[in-house]
Protein backbone atom coordinates (compact mmCIF):
# COMPACT_ATOMS: atom_id res chain seq x y z
CA UNK A 1 0.00 0.00 0.00
CA UNK A 2 1.15 3.70 -0.85
CA UNK A 3 1.63 5.71 1.59
CA UNK A 4 0.13 8.65 2.15
CA UNK A 5 1.26 12.25 1.55
CA UNK A 6 0.30 13.85 4.90
CA UNK A 7 2.08 17.34 3.47
CA UNK A 8 0.63 17.29 0.04
CA UNK A 9 -2.91 16.40 2.04
CA UNK A 10 -2.93 19.28 3.66
CA UNK A 11 -1.46 21.42 0.82
CA UNK A 12 -4.52 20.80 -0.82
CA UNK A 13 -6.88 21.32 1.69
CA UNK A 14 -5.11 24.72 1.29
CA UNK A 15 -5.11 25.35 -2.00
CA UNK A 16 -8.87 24.37 -2.07
CA UNK A 17 -9.21 27.67 0.55
CA UNK A 18 -7.03 29.99 -2.22
CA UNK A 19 -9.60 29.17 -5.00
CA UNK A 20 -12.33 30.12 -3.34
CA UNK A 21 -10.66 33.49 -2.24
CA UNK A 22 -10.96 32.94 1.49
CA UNK A 23 -7.35 32.06 2.06
CA UNK A 24 -5.97 34.44 4.95
CA UNK A 25 -2.87 36.79 4.11
CA UNK A 26 -2.54 38.75 7.14
CA UNK A 27 -0.97 42.18 6.57
CA UNK A 28 2.87 42.85 8.54
CA UNK A 29 1.49 45.31 10.79
CA UNK A 30 3.98 47.45 13.01
CA UNK A 31 1.46 49.56 15.41
CA UNK A 32 3.21 52.87 16.53
CA UNK A 33 2.35 53.81 20.46
CA UNK A 34 0.80 57.33 20.40
CA UNK A 35 0.07 57.76 16.68
CA UNK A 36 -3.54 55.13 16.49
CA UNK A 37 -5.19 54.25 13.77
CA UNK A 38 -1.72 55.15 12.07
CA UNK A 39 0.62 52.10 11.79
CA UNK A 40 3.56 50.83 9.53
CA UNK A 41 3.33 47.92 6.85
CA UNK A 42 6.14 46.30 5.85
CA UNK A 43 6.25 44.56 2.50
CA UNK A 44 8.68 43.89 0.09
CA UNK A 45 11.42 45.39 2.21
CA UNK A 46 9.68 48.67 2.08
CA UNK A 47 8.38 50.38 5.15
CA UNK A 48 4.67 52.42 4.10
CA UNK A 49 2.45 54.35 6.80
CA UNK A 50 -1.25 52.96 6.40
CA UNK A 51 -4.30 53.75 8.48
CA UNK A 52 -5.90 50.90 10.46
CA UNK A 53 -9.86 50.56 10.05
CA UNK A 54 -10.57 47.05 11.22
CA UNK A 55 -9.01 46.82 15.06
CA UNK A 56 -11.06 45.83 17.69
CA UNK A 57 -9.30 48.15 20.31
CA UNK A 58 -12.46 50.08 19.56
CA UNK A 59 -11.19 53.04 22.03
CA UNK A 60 -7.22 53.18 21.73
CA UNK A 61 -6.68 51.88 24.83
CA UNK A 62 -3.97 49.59 23.73
CA UNK A 63 -1.89 52.59 23.47
CA UNK A 64 -2.96 54.71 26.20
CA UNK A 65 -0.16 56.30 28.76
CA UNK A 66 -1.83 54.73 31.37
CA UNK A 67 -1.77 51.56 30.15
CA UNK A 68 1.65 51.43 29.17
CA UNK A 69 3.03 53.12 32.04
CA UNK A 70 1.63 50.38 34.29
CA UNK A 71 2.39 47.47 32.37
CA UNK A 72 6.11 48.77 32.25
CA UNK A 73 6.10 49.19 35.90
CA UNK A 74 4.28 45.77 36.58
CA UNK A 75 7.59 44.30 34.53
CA UNK A 76 10.03 46.29 36.13
CA UNK A 77 8.97 44.54 39.60
CA UNK A 78 8.21 41.64 38.71
CA UNK A 79 9.43 40.44 35.40
CA UNK A 80 8.03 39.02 32.11
CA UNK A 81 6.05 35.81 33.36
CA UNK A 82 3.52 34.68 35.82
CA UNK A 83 5.54 31.62 36.96
CA UNK A 84 2.92 28.82 35.72
CA UNK A 85 -0.99 27.83 36.66
CA UNK A 86 -2.78 29.74 38.60
CA UNK A 87 -3.14 26.59 40.73
CA UNK A 88 1.28 26.15 40.54
CA UNK A 89 2.58 29.67 41.89
CA UNK A 90 1.17 31.41 38.43
CA UNK A 91 -1.25 33.45 41.13
CA UNK A 92 -0.05 37.26 41.56
CA UNK A 93 -1.48 40.14 42.96
CA UNK A 94 -2.21 41.71 39.86
CA UNK A 95 -4.32 38.84 39.34
CA UNK A 96 -6.30 39.25 42.48
CA UNK A 97 -6.74 42.70 42.27
CA UNK A 98 -7.78 42.39 38.27
CA UNK A 99 -10.66 40.16 39.66
CA UNK A 100 -12.01 42.32 42.12
CA UNK A 101 -12.07 45.33 39.43
CA UNK A 102 -13.80 43.01 37.03
CA UNK A 103 -16.60 41.13 39.54
CA UNK A 104 -17.37 44.79 40.58
CA UNK A 105 -17.68 46.42 37.08
CA UNK A 106 -20.44 43.73 36.82
CA UNK A 107 -22.03 43.93 40.50
CA UNK A 108 -21.32 40.42 40.81
CA UNK A 109 -19.82 38.48 43.74
CA UNK A 110 -16.82 37.19 41.89
CA UNK A 111 -14.63 36.83 38.43
CA UNK A 112 -12.16 34.76 37.07
CA UNK A 113 -9.68 35.69 34.13
CA UNK A 114 -8.41 33.71 31.23
CA UNK A 115 -5.72 33.54 28.56
CA UNK A 116 -8.05 34.67 26.39
CA UNK A 117 -12.57 35.50 25.38
CA UNK A 118 -12.30 32.38 23.46
CA UNK A 119 -10.78 30.10 26.29
CA UNK A 120 -12.83 31.79 28.87
CA UNK A 121 -16.07 30.54 26.82
CA UNK A 122 -14.99 27.26 25.50
CA UNK A 123 -13.84 26.57 29.33
CA UNK A 124 -16.81 27.89 31.09
CA UNK A 125 -19.39 26.57 29.01
CA UNK A 126 -18.13 23.27 28.99
CA UNK A 127 -17.50 23.16 32.80
CA UNK A 128 -21.20 24.37 33.63
CA UNK A 129 -22.37 21.88 31.30
CA UNK A 130 -20.56 19.15 33.27
CA UNK A 131 -21.76 20.23 36.48
CA UNK A 132 -25.38 20.06 35.47
CA UNK A 133 -26.58 16.72 34.30
CA UNK A 134 -29.19 16.29 31.93
CA UNK A 135 -28.50 19.94 31.09
CA UNK A 136 -29.70 21.32 27.86
CA UNK A 137 -28.00 24.40 26.05
CA UNK A 138 -30.25 27.10 23.99
CA UNK A 139 -27.81 28.52 22.19
CA UNK A 140 -28.41 31.40 19.77
CA UNK A 141 -27.55 30.40 16.21
CA UNK A 142 -25.34 33.47 15.49
CA UNK A 143 -23.20 32.96 18.50
CA UNK A 144 -19.14 33.15 18.16
CA UNK A 145 -17.32 29.65 17.28
CA UNK A 146 -16.17 29.86 20.81
CA UNK A 147 -19.12 29.10 22.84
CA UNK A 148 -20.04 26.55 19.82
CA UNK A 149 -16.84 24.73 20.97
CA UNK A 150 -17.69 25.20 24.75
CA UNK A 151 -21.16 23.68 24.90
CA UNK A 152 -19.86 21.37 22.10
CA UNK A 153 -17.17 20.15 24.38
CA UNK A 154 -19.67 19.95 27.49
CA UNK A 155 -21.20 17.02 25.94
CA UNK A 156 -24.65 18.05 26.86
CA UNK A 157 -27.48 18.31 24.53
CA UNK A 158 -28.21 21.25 22.55
CA UNK A 159 -31.17 23.21 21.46
CA UNK A 160 -30.23 25.77 18.40
CA UNK A 161 -32.64 29.19 18.27
CA UNK A 162 -33.17 31.34 15.78
CA UNK A 163 -31.23 34.57 16.14
CA UNK A 164 -32.77 37.00 18.54
CA UNK A 165 -36.20 35.06 18.27
CA UNK A 166 -37.71 35.42 21.48
CA UNK A 167 -40.80 33.35 20.22
CA UNK A 168 -38.84 30.25 19.48
CA UNK A 169 -36.84 30.98 22.60
CA UNK A 170 -40.14 30.60 24.51
CA UNK A 171 -41.04 27.43 22.47
CA UNK A 172 -37.92 25.76 23.19
CA UNK A 173 -38.39 26.34 26.42
CA UNK A 174 -41.76 25.19 27.18
CA UNK A 175 -41.17 21.81 25.70
CA UNK A 176 -38.64 20.95 28.25
CA UNK A 177 -38.86 19.36 31.29
CA UNK A 178 -39.56 22.21 34.06
CA UNK A 179 -37.02 20.18 35.97
CA UNK A 180 -34.48 20.17 33.59
CA UNK A 181 -31.44 22.04 33.89
CA UNK A 182 -31.05 24.79 31.51
CA UNK A 183 -28.63 27.55 29.97
CA UNK A 184 -29.65 29.99 27.78
CA UNK A 185 -26.26 31.50 25.83
CA UNK A 186 -26.62 34.30 23.58
CA UNK A 187 -24.70 37.26 23.17
CA UNK A 188 -25.38 41.45 23.68
CA UNK A 189 -23.85 42.69 20.43
CA UNK A 190 -22.82 40.57 17.53
CA UNK A 191 -19.63 41.49 16.05
CA UNK A 192 -20.47 40.65 12.06
CA UNK A 193 -24.02 42.06 11.82
CA UNK A 194 -23.66 44.89 14.88
CA UNK A 195 -26.76 44.12 16.03
CA UNK A 196 -28.00 43.56 19.52
CA UNK A 197 -29.64 41.35 21.76
CA UNK A 198 -32.63 41.68 23.66
CA UNK A 199 -31.06 40.66 26.78
CA UNK A 200 -34.51 41.78 29.21
CA UNK A 201 -36.70 39.76 27.24
CA UNK A 202 -33.97 36.66 27.41
CA UNK A 203 -33.74 36.96 31.06
CA UNK A 204 -37.34 37.17 31.48
CA UNK A 205 -38.19 34.18 29.14
CA UNK A 206 -35.29 32.48 31.48
CA UNK A 207 -36.71 32.90 34.65
CA UNK A 208 -39.43 31.92 33.77
CA UNK A 209 -38.92 28.65 33.09
CA UNK A 210 -36.00 27.96 35.14
CA UNK A 211 -33.24 28.76 32.87
CA UNK A 212 -29.80 30.06 33.80
CA UNK A 213 -28.35 33.07 31.69
CA UNK A 214 -24.94 33.04 30.08
CA UNK A 215 -24.22 36.26 28.23
CA UNK A 216 -21.47 37.09 26.14
CA UNK A 217 -20.67 40.50 26.40
CA UNK A 218 -16.95 40.72 24.69
CA UNK A 219 -17.96 43.40 22.10
CA UNK A 220 -20.10 45.68 24.39
CA UNK A 221 -17.39 45.84 27.52
CA UNK A 222 -16.07 49.09 28.17
CA UNK A 223 -18.47 50.59 25.31
CA UNK A 224 -21.77 50.74 26.53
CA UNK A 225 -23.67 51.45 30.06
CA UNK A 226 -22.68 54.23 32.66
CA UNK A 227 -19.66 52.24 33.89
CA UNK A 228 -18.76 50.12 30.52
CA UNK A 229 -20.19 46.96 32.14
CA UNK A 230 -22.07 46.46 28.41
CA UNK A 231 -25.00 46.58 27.00
CA UNK A 232 -26.82 44.46 30.09
CA UNK A 233 -25.36 47.35 32.53
CA UNK A 234 -27.14 50.12 30.12
CA UNK A 235 -30.70 48.20 29.70
CA UNK A 236 -30.70 47.79 33.34
CA UNK A 237 -30.45 44.33 33.54
CA UNK A 238 -27.00 43.05 34.42
CA UNK A 239 -28.31 41.88 37.68
CA UNK A 240 -30.85 39.32 36.07
CA UNK A 241 -27.80 37.85 33.89
CA UNK A 242 -26.45 34.03 35.70
CA UNK A 243 -23.13 34.72 34.14
CA UNK A 244 -21.38 37.54 32.25
CA UNK A 245 -18.82 36.93 29.97
CA UNK A 246 -16.14 39.45 29.04
CA UNK A 247 -13.11 40.56 27.05
CA UNK A 248 -9.85 42.49 28.09
CA UNK A 249 -8.84 42.50 24.40
CA UNK A 250 -11.01 44.67 22.37
CA UNK A 251 -12.55 48.01 24.31
CA UNK A 252 -9.70 47.40 27.30
CA UNK A 253 -6.98 47.43 24.59
CA UNK A 254 -4.75 44.41 26.34
CA UNK A 255 -5.44 40.34 26.14
CA UNK A 256 -6.96 37.86 28.10
CA UNK A 257 -10.77 36.81 28.76
CA UNK A 258 -12.68 36.57 31.97
CA UNK A 259 -16.16 35.79 33.29
CA UNK A 260 -18.17 37.22 36.12
CA UNK A 261 -21.08 35.52 38.33
CA UNK A 262 -21.82 34.47 41.60
CA UNK A 263 -19.55 33.21 43.55
CA UNK A 264 -20.51 29.52 43.64
CA UNK A 265 -21.11 29.84 39.96
CA UNK A 266 -17.10 30.97 39.53
CA UNK A 267 -15.65 28.82 41.99
CA UNK A 268 -17.03 25.82 40.48
CA UNK A 269 -15.25 26.84 36.53
CA UNK A 270 -12.16 27.76 39.05
CA UNK A 271 -12.14 24.36 39.86
CA UNK A 272 -13.34 22.16 37.46
CA UNK A 273 -12.61 24.03 34.26
CA UNK A 274 -9.49 22.13 32.55
CA UNK A 275 -8.90 25.29 30.37
CA UNK A 276 -8.53 27.77 33.59
CA UNK A 277 -6.71 24.92 35.29
CA UNK A 278 -4.04 23.54 32.40
CA UNK A 279 -3.09 27.35 31.01
CA UNK A 280 -0.35 28.99 32.32
CA UNK A 281 -1.61 32.56 34.17
CA UNK A 282 -1.43 35.91 32.46
CA UNK A 283 1.75 37.57 32.49
CA UNK A 284 1.53 40.24 35.56
CA UNK A 285 2.03 43.10 33.19
CA UNK A 286 -0.59 42.09 30.59
CA UNK A 287 -2.83 42.09 34.21
CA UNK A 288 -1.15 45.37 35.44
CA UNK A 289 -2.06 46.68 31.91
CA UNK A 290 -5.84 45.27 32.21
CA UNK A 291 -6.35 47.02 35.39
CA UNK A 292 -5.12 50.53 34.78
CA UNK A 293 -7.28 50.00 31.30
CA UNK A 294 -9.98 49.12 32.74
CA UNK A 295 -10.33 51.95 35.47
CA UNK A 296 -9.41 54.69 32.91
CA UNK A 297 -12.22 53.27 30.58
CA UNK A 298 -14.74 52.75 33.85
CA UNK A 299 -15.33 56.61 33.85
CA UNK A 300 -14.85 57.71 30.40
CA UNK A 301 -18.08 58.58 29.25
CA UNK A 302 -16.62 61.34 27.04
CA UNK A 303 -14.78 58.64 25.66
CA UNK A 304 -18.14 56.05 25.03
CA UNK A 305 -19.71 59.22 23.16
CA UNK A 306 -17.45 59.88 20.93
CA UNK A 307 -16.96 56.29 20.10
CA UNK A 308 -20.60 56.50 19.53
CA UNK A 309 -20.50 59.88 17.46
CA UNK A 310 -17.83 58.63 15.01
CA UNK A 311 -19.54 54.92 14.43
CA UNK A 312 -22.58 57.62 13.30
CA UNK A 313 -21.09 59.50 11.43
CA UNK A 314 -19.29 57.19 9.06
CA UNK A 315 -22.41 55.06 8.70
CA UNK A 316 -24.32 57.78 7.33
CA UNK A 317 -20.86 59.13 5.32
CA UNK A 318 -21.35 55.75 4.09
CA UNK A 319 -24.34 56.11 3.14
CA UNK A 320 -24.28 59.20 1.43
CA UNK A 321 -21.60 58.37 -0.92
CA UNK A 322 -24.21 55.35 -2.01
CA UNK A 323 -21.89 52.95 -0.50
CA UNK A 324 -23.88 49.37 0.57
CA UNK A 325 -23.16 49.70 4.54
CA UNK A 326 -25.66 47.87 6.23
CA UNK A 327 -27.71 49.61 9.26
CA UNK A 328 -26.22 48.30 12.45
CA UNK A 329 -27.64 49.40 16.10
CA UNK A 330 -24.39 49.08 17.60
CA UNK A 331 -20.84 50.50 16.98
CA UNK A 332 -20.02 47.93 14.21
CA UNK A 333 -19.90 48.94 10.39
CA UNK A 334 -20.36 46.20 7.74
CA UNK A 335 -19.56 46.55 4.52
CA UNK A 336 -21.67 44.44 2.45
CA UNK A 337 -19.72 42.86 -0.54
CA UNK A 338 -20.67 39.24 -1.16
CA UNK A 339 -18.43 37.39 -2.90
CA UNK A 340 -14.63 36.15 -1.15
CA UNK A 341 -13.28 37.37 -4.61
CA UNK A 342 -14.31 40.64 -4.80
CA UNK A 343 -13.77 40.74 -0.82
CA UNK A 344 -10.37 40.10 -1.04
CA UNK A 345 -9.61 42.21 -4.21
CA UNK A 346 -11.18 45.38 -2.34
CA UNK A 347 -9.27 44.84 0.92
CA UNK A 348 -6.23 44.70 -1.38
CA UNK A 349 -6.18 47.61 -3.22
CA UNK A 350 -7.62 49.32 -0.17
CA UNK A 351 -4.17 48.66 1.26
CA UNK A 352 -1.73 48.70 -1.99
CA UNK A 353 -3.10 51.72 -3.43
CA UNK A 354 -4.74 53.75 -0.29
CA UNK A 355 -2.73 52.75 2.21
CA UNK A 356 -6.10 51.91 4.30
CA UNK A 357 -5.45 48.01 6.38
CA UNK A 358 -9.14 46.91 6.06
CA UNK A 359 -9.22 42.90 6.65
CA UNK A 360 -11.81 40.89 4.49
CA UNK A 361 -14.53 38.64 6.22
CA UNK A 362 -14.98 35.76 4.85
CA UNK A 363 -16.80 32.23 4.84
CA UNK A 364 -16.69 30.56 8.10
CA UNK A 365 -16.73 33.68 9.99
CA UNK A 366 -19.98 34.83 7.95
CA UNK A 367 -22.31 33.07 5.87
CA UNK A 368 -20.90 32.65 2.40
CA UNK A 369 -22.75 35.26 -0.26
CA UNK A 370 -22.22 38.03 2.62
CA UNK A 371 -18.87 38.53 2.64
CA UNK A 372 -17.86 41.89 3.68
CA UNK A 373 -15.56 44.18 4.69
CA UNK A 374 -15.93 45.19 8.45
CA UNK A 375 -15.15 48.81 9.50
CA UNK A 376 -14.65 49.60 13.14
CA UNK A 377 -14.31 53.67 13.81
CA UNK A 378 -12.16 54.58 17.06
CA UNK A 379 -12.83 58.02 18.93
CA UNK A 380 -9.16 58.83 17.37
CA UNK A 381 -10.59 58.47 13.83
CA UNK A 382 -10.68 62.39 12.89
CA UNK A 383 -13.16 63.45 9.89
CA UNK A 384 -9.77 64.18 7.52
CA UNK A 385 -9.38 59.70 7.84
CA UNK A 386 -13.39 59.06 7.56
CA UNK A 387 -13.01 61.74 4.32
CA UNK A 388 -9.93 59.18 3.02
CA UNK A 389 -11.60 56.46 3.51
CA UNK A 390 -14.83 57.14 1.46
CA UNK A 391 -12.60 58.50 -1.48
CA UNK A 392 -10.38 55.07 -1.16
CA UNK A 393 -13.39 53.03 -0.84
CA UNK A 394 -15.49 54.63 -3.85
CA UNK A 395 -12.62 53.86 -5.96
CA UNK A 396 -12.42 50.34 -4.91
CA UNK A 397 -16.16 50.27 -5.81
CA UNK A 398 -15.54 51.75 -9.40
CA UNK A 399 -12.34 49.80 -10.10
CA UNK A 400 -13.62 46.64 -8.85
CA UNK A 401 -17.02 46.80 -10.26
CA UNK A 402 -18.96 46.12 -6.87
CA UNK A 403 -22.49 46.38 -6.27
CA UNK A 404 -24.12 50.06 -4.74
CA UNK A 405 -26.21 50.22 -2.74
CA UNK A 406 -29.70 50.14 -4.16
Amino acid sequence: MDSMNYSDKFGQAVDALKLEGRYRVFANIERRAGRFPAAYRHHQNELAEVTVWCSNDYLGMGQHPAVISAMQDAIATCGAGAGGTRNISGTTHYHVMLEAELADLHRKDSALLFSSGYVANETALSALANGLPGCVILSDEMNHASMIAGIRAGGSEKRIVRHNDLAHLEAELAALDPGRPKIVAFESVYSMDGDVAPIAAYCELAERYGAMTYLDEVHAVGLYGPRGAGVAERDGVMDRVTVIQGTLGKAFGVMGGYIAGAEPIVDYVRSFGPGFIFTTALPPAISAGALASLRVVRDATELRDRHQERAATLKRRLGEAGLPVMATESHIVPLMVGDARACKAASDRLLDHHGIYVQPINYPTVPKGTERLRLTPSPLHGDAEIDRLIDALTDVWRSIGLKWAA
